[in-house]
């Protein structure tokens, strides 16, 4: 991707390799943590983004034609039967036409309805293909968040004494904001592998759901900054 388009889209192969790279450095920093295996399951994730997306955004031939088939008989059974209708050969009374009439708009609305669920079923496929990927991205932000839950940098500050509840918090200052740094550009990545799945996609209901998830990253992320803020206080007054 060159040029001015490459600043149009998302370009799958980028996400997937910043993820990459961040789920190298995680797994340098904090080897066999959690965190680091996150990092894996969203690297793996994000490997496979740009195929699922291309599937997600792919048309549906055989299902396309199915609908074109059964379209095509819907009206060549209506213009049957339009035609086989008997005229009358004397004039028809009021209440009659307005019977006749009534009947014909509850057919209509029912050939209607029928077309409009046919027509509309390929994006319906793709919006349950599409809200279960994005799905995903919501659950790893969450479980994100649970890993960042507990670092908190007010106990560097060493007020009280531990509860013996939580594990030993053993992270220096210095690795504890690069665990935080590290959970808040997760939660951004999340957002962007969320928004390749509809990037091809025009649904307004998965556009809503994608925003959702761009939403609770960042969400989240303002309470990974306000930590990060905390700490880098404490830096400053330690100093």
């Amino acid at each position: 991707m060159g040029g001015a388009a490459a600043y149009h889209s998302l370009d799958p192969e980028r996400i997937a390799a910043t993820i990459d790279l961040l789920r190298r450095r995680v797994e340098h920093r904090f080897p066999n943590s959690g965190l680091a295996r996150v990092a894996g399951e969203l690297d793996r994730i994000a490997e496979k983004a740009r195929e699922r997306s291309a599937w997600i955004a792919r048309p549906i031939l055989p299902l396309r034609a199915l609908v074109a088939a059964l379209l095509t008989l819907i009206a060549a059974g209506l213009l049957i039967t339009v035609a086989s209708l008997p005229w009358p050969s004397e004039r028809v009374h009021v209440v009659e036409f307005v019977q006749v009439l009534e009947s014909g708009i509850n057919d209509v609305v029912l050939i209607g309805a029928a077309c409009f669920f046919l027509l509309t079923i390929e994006t319906r496929i793709k919006r349950g293909r599409a809200l279960e990927a994005i799905r995903e991205m919501r659950s790893i932000a969450h479980v994100i968040d649970m890993h960042q839950l507990t670092k908190d940098p007010e106990w560097l500050l060493g007020r009280g004494q531990e509860s013996g509840l939580l594990p030993p918090r053993v992270m220096s200052r210095f690795e504890l904001g690069r665990y935080l740094d590290y959970c808040s550009e997760m939660l951004s990545l999340v957002g962007k592998v969320a928004a390749l799945y509809v990037q091809r996609f025009d649904d307004d209901v998965a556009l809503a759901a994608v925003n959702e998830v761009e939403q609770l990253t960042s969400g989240l992320s303002r309470t990974i900054w306000q930590k990060l803020m905390i700490l880098h206080a404490q830096e400053g007054q330690s100093r």
